[in-house]
């Protein structure tokens, strides 16, 4: 792909977001009730997290995914680490998840001393592949009484962790099924994805539990923030009682009968975040219909780019194309982003960094194969 093919890309990229220079990847757009929902939690005094901005941010979530449950936290790392203590995941059990996913993922499983392990995933979603996930419980799992365990290494395997990359909903039926037969606990990573559904459904509804991020680059953001969404009304109150120091409740008294956690969300986060969420369709909407721009520009110049799977529907929180080789990827990322217009590659594999590189993991054609190929483009909300 040639300098003169870059340059109609760039040209197009810079219609679709005109007044900015250089043309970020995805920035916030503040065009609600931010500044003033931020008045009052500094008018109140109400600038941790008790106020009513955090409750009223829950029910924001609870309305949009159908959740019956939604809990309020720091950020998507700190959300998958509550869910999984939350969900009964425990010190040194296996937690299965996908080599191509953001690092966040693998950290949280760590930070409950629990232990990777990585399967591949298909290249039209983009997430896990159930016949990957299939294929490394048949070589590797084994049922004893407690449950299914790595035969190879003696731990039990837990949980399976599935991440909906980029906010297109995966196969989620599917590795659903495979979770009951085997009873494994499904946890969805659906930082990515507010606003996703899959077959009408909402993600991170199909397993016990999921999590959401409002960092300030995800559709809509909280300044930062995650949710732990879930219908297990015990989930939820075991994630908002660790995250809230496990104090037990009283007018004055401080007790704390565990060791707890301080991690949920401020009044000042959920403040921007439920302003955002007053304007969630209209910002849905516009992503949708940037990504329908691009696909038709990208269809003219024949360069694949990423669309929803079949049965879905996408936030587009980042738009991708596919180019040719990592060769191409590389020159395509040095080019725009000289000129410009911010890009960037798709995560490095889990299994090729430092703290994951001993973890167990099937073979990974199709990550490896995105790995080299994939480029997200600029998608923010146009103003």
């Amino acid at each position: 792909m040639g300098n003169k093919k870059f340059e109609i890309i760039l040209e197009f990229i810079r219609s679709l977001y005109p007044s900015e220079n250089p043309i970020p990847l995805h920035a916030p757009r503040f065009f609600g009730n931010e500044k003033k929902y931020l008045s009052e939690c500094i008018d109140t005094t109400y600038v941790s997290y008790v106020g009513r901005f955090v409750s009223d941010f829950e029910e924001h979530i609870k309305r949009i995914t159908g959740s019956k449950n939604a809990v309020a936290l720091v950020n998507g790392t700190a959300a998958i680490q509550m869910m999984l203590i939350a969900a009964g995941v425990k010190n040194g059990e296996e937690v299965i998840t996908q080599a191509l996913t953001f690092a966040a993922t693998a950290a949280g499983i760590k930070h409950v001393n629990a232990e990777p392990a990585f399967v591949d995933v298909d290249r039209d979603t983009l997430g896990m592949s159930p016949s990957s996930l299939r294929a490394y419980l048949q070589a590797n799992g084994e049922r004893r009484a407690g449950g299914l365990f790595n035969k190879n290494n003696g731990r039990k395997i837990a949980a399976v962790v599935p991440m909906h990359t980029l906010g297109h909903p995966l196969r989620i039926d599917e590795i659903s099924s495979i979770c009951e037969e085997n009873g494994l606990l499904l946890l969805e990573d659906a930082a990515e994805s507010i606003g996703s559904k899959y077959k009408e459904k909402h993600t991170g509804l199909f397993g016990k539990a999921a999590i959401i991020s409002f960092n300030g680059n995800k559709p809509v953001t909280a300044g930062g923030g995650g949710v732990v969404i879930t219908d297990d009304e015990s989930i939820a109150e075991r994630v908002r009682y660790i995250s809230t120091t496990a104090k037990r409740k009283h007018r004055w008294e401080f007790y704390h009968d565990e060791v707890g956690y301080n991690l949920r969300l401020t009044n000042v986060n959920a403040a921007i975040g439920c302003a955002q969420m007053e304007c969630f369709n209209t910002i849905i909407d516009n992503k949708r219909e940037t990504a329908k721009k691009y696909i038709d520009f990208f269809d003219t110049i024949d360069i694949p780019f990423v669309i929803e799977p079949e049965g879905t529907q996408s936030n587009y929180w980042l738009n991708s194309i596919i180019l040719k080789d990592r060769n191409s990827r590389d020159t395509f990322l040095q080019y725009t982003n000289d000129n410009g217009i911010q890009t960037r590659p798709i995560w490095t594999l889990m299994n090729k960094l430092p703290p994951y590189k001993n973890c167990n993991r099937t073979s990974l054609p199709n990550s490896e194969w995105l790995e080299d190929r994939i480029v997200n483009i600029p998608s923010s909300v146009r103003l």
